[in-house]
């Protein structure tokens, strides 16, 4: 390993080599968060076709709770992936009221 900076006439080669694996998660997470949010929008048509409300208390707690726990199995900031989960169930809450009207 080198201590030069990277730049375009110098690449770093390991730099790269993380960038790249980075570049790959971030796409898989993107496809990911596509095929939740193609579930959720289903849930969301059954919930307003029954008449369900958008929002599930209970069910959030639930899933937040496993999330922070894996979170730790995975050596991962529990704060962190609460506050992404978070982030997420309030989107797919506004989907499903949007889906009610």
């Amino acid at each position: 390993m080198t201590d030069m900076p990277d730049t375009p006439d110098t690449p770093d080669p390991t730099l790269a080599g993380f960038r790249q694996s980075i570049d790959n998660i971030d796409a898989a997470l993107v496809f990911l968060l596509a095929e939740r949010f193609k579930v959720t929008k289903a849930v969301g048509a059954h919930k307003a076709a029954t008449r369900l409300p958008p929002a599930d208390p209970v069910r959030e707690t639930a899933q937040i709770e496993r999330l922070r726990a894996l979170a730790k199995t995975a050596n991962l900031d529990p704060d962190f992936s609460e506050a992404f989960l978070r982030f997420v169930i309030n989107e797919v809450i506004r989907h499903h009221e949007r889906s009610r009207r």
